[in-house]
């Protein structure tokens, strides 16, 4: 059974759901210590006090607030715990938003709420089956660890899931970031949707999402304390981070990806975007179908070119939903 964390309540208008916060997730990387190489001894940090000159425990360390280098203003446990501020002792849903509205940028680690005790079940299974019903998901504050907090409530198999946000001024801005101006072909971009419906899947519960890592690790660790030779790195080959012919790396994605998924990696061509009336490039790929599902109206055909270009859109496979 995971250890609680926080106990407090959900604040739903009137409704109140007292609730314990677990960690949603696990860690299982390698942890290592630091070890003088000389003679491989612990190498240990230690709390030290400057004014008396000794080591102290941890039972005589607490927080405190520096307003100048001479005036510190100290802070127990109780005085952040007592808060003049709602959200000290309670979840409390400010709103609820469709999930496609948040930037997944914005949100952090997770963590499960169970109900707190007998008399919080019906009403922790009330907002169970609101959230699932209306396809949304609830925006909250909270305070813990010395901060106010923005959450998202969300539900995972019938348990109310937590996850922390960052506030709007915490992300910064990419513009920064923006790459020089390029210019980008309809094939090229055809050719990378392509790659994108061959690597499409349902789930992410193969084993290419395992920690490899890890086990690597550990394989290097069981054969330093056999006195072996740890196991020759995968040739993964890093490329020089110049692409010199790009659809052709497409294409040979394209072969590798159907290959893994034991298809035919025989690839004649990638399919190229044909050109709007006008002679303006298509907005988005076509598919032969409207927006709302009908089938699309063939264009009068000139020579028969207008006739092939719905026959091939509606023979393309969509890409799945994830």
């Amino acid at each position: 059974m995971p250890r609680t964390v926080w106990s407090g309540a959900i604040s739903f208008g009137l409704v109140t759901v007292p609730v314990d916060v677990v960690n949603a997730t696990e860690d299982h990387s390698i942890r290592f210590h630091q070890y003088h190489l000389h003679d491989m001894s612990r190498v240990r940090v230690r709390k030290y006090c400057e004014v008396e000159n000794r080591e102290v425990a941890n039972e005589e360390i607490g927080k405190g607030y520096e307003l100048t280098r001479t005036q510190v203003v100290p802070l127990s446990d109780e005085d952040l715990r007592d808060l003049p501020l709602p959200t000290a002792k309670a979840i409390e849903i400010e709103a609820f938003v469709p999930l496609e509205s948040v930037d997944p940028i914005r949100i952090g680690e997770g963590y499960y709420l169970r109900p707190a005790g007998q008399v919080a079940l019906k009403a922790y299974k009330l907002l169970v089956k609101a959230l699932s019903r209306s396809a949304k998901v609830a925006v909250a504050k909270y305070a813990w660890s010395g901060r106010e907090r923005l959450g998202l409530l969300r539900v995972r198999d019938d348990v109310i899931v937590l996850h922390a946000m960052h506030w709007p001024d915490e992300i910064r801005d990419p513009a920064e970031l923006l790459p020089p101006p390029v210019e980008v072909g309809d094939d090229e971009i055809e050719g990378a949707l392509a790659l994108m419906d061959t690597m499409t899947r349902d789930d992410l519960d193969g084993e290419e999402f395992q920690d490899r890592y890890t086990e690597a690790v550990a394989q290097v660790i069981e054969a330093k304390r056999e006195r072996r030779e740890p196991p020759a790195a995968a040739g993964a080959g890093a490329g020089s981070g110049r692409v010199v012919d790009l659809m052709a790396a497409l294409q040979e994605s394209v072969a590798k990806a159907r290959a893994s998924r034991g298809e035919d990696a025989r690839v004649s061509e990638l399919p190229k975007r044909k050109a709007a009336a006008g002679g303006k490039p298509a907005a988005g790929r076509s598919t032969g179908r409207k927006a709302d599902g009908e089938p699309a109206e063939k264009p009068a055909a000139k020579g028969g070119a207008a006739k092939r270009t719905a026959k091939k859109a509606a023979g393309r496979k969509p890409p799945r939903s994830a």
